[in-house]
């Protein structure tokens, strides 16, 4: 389980986070998004469903069973309660999720096709496989959050599923990291349908992974 975190410094993080997708320009028409951060005692820091102009005022504390502990959740928020706990639970050391409704990305998800990795951030941000896709089911509902507990039982290494036919989840250590790797993710779905035009994106070479980490670890040391 990760140590307890300042709810203000995460507070704080969810913010710069929520900004930075939006200049990256992964966000979806409507700046449609949930994102969240893992408290100590199995609570989570939640945003409302939309994220556009966020301040820290404006989140809620969740617990994991749903029950609101701060803050006023609204009902559009409350479907997507489950899906975030669900995450928590099935993966202590994740300390931040974050759903949204990328173009590219949900693309794939509309299309039920996973998302391969074949872009270099994709593996130095930590999906360094295809992106699966979670069957449809309504959001929030037992259906959807159980084929998400699915989905990570099946693919203990996956950082990020697609939700077909709605969107995509992230998550990973941190607030921070968790939106390199979705920007990454969404470039790399932008990249693999322009691909498509000009005869289809290849695979990396045998040994890729391990060269992307062996060069990484030379400039850390």
């Amino acid at each position: 389980m990760t140590a307890p975190h300042d709810e203000k410094d995460l507070a704080n993080a969810l913010v710069e986070v929520a900004e930075q997708l939006f200049a990256a320009g992964v966000m979806s028409h409507s700046g449609h998004a949930n994102l969240s951060a893992r408290l100590d005692g199995d609570r989570f820091l939640l945003t409302p469903g939309f994220v556009c102009g966020l301040r820290p005022e404006q989140l809620m504390i969740v617990g994991f069973d749903g029950q609101v502990l701060g803050g006023r959740l609204q009902s559009a928020s409350a479907e997507i309660v489950a899906m975030h706990s669900i995450v928590y639970r099935a993966r202590p050391k994740v300390g931040a999720v974050l759903h949204t409704h990328s173009p590219a990305a949900t693309a794939f998800a509309v299309a039920h096709r996973p998302l391969p990795c074949r872009t270099e951030p994709m593996l130095r941000f930590g999906q360094a496989e295809e992106v699966p896709v979670v069957p449809w089911g309504p959001r929030g509902s037992d259906v959807s959050v159980r084929g998400i507990a699915q989905a990570l039982e099946r693919r203990p290494t996956t950082s990020a599923v697609l939700l077909a036919n709605h969107g995509l989840l992230v998550f990973g250590p941190d607030a921070a990291d968790t939106a390199n790797l979705l920007t990454a993710i969404e470039e790399s779905a932008e990249a693999e349908i322009a691909a498509m035009a000009i005869g289809g994106a290849v695979d990396f070479p045998d040994g890729a992974l391990e060269a992307v980490r062996a060069a990484m670890a030379r400039v850390s040391s």
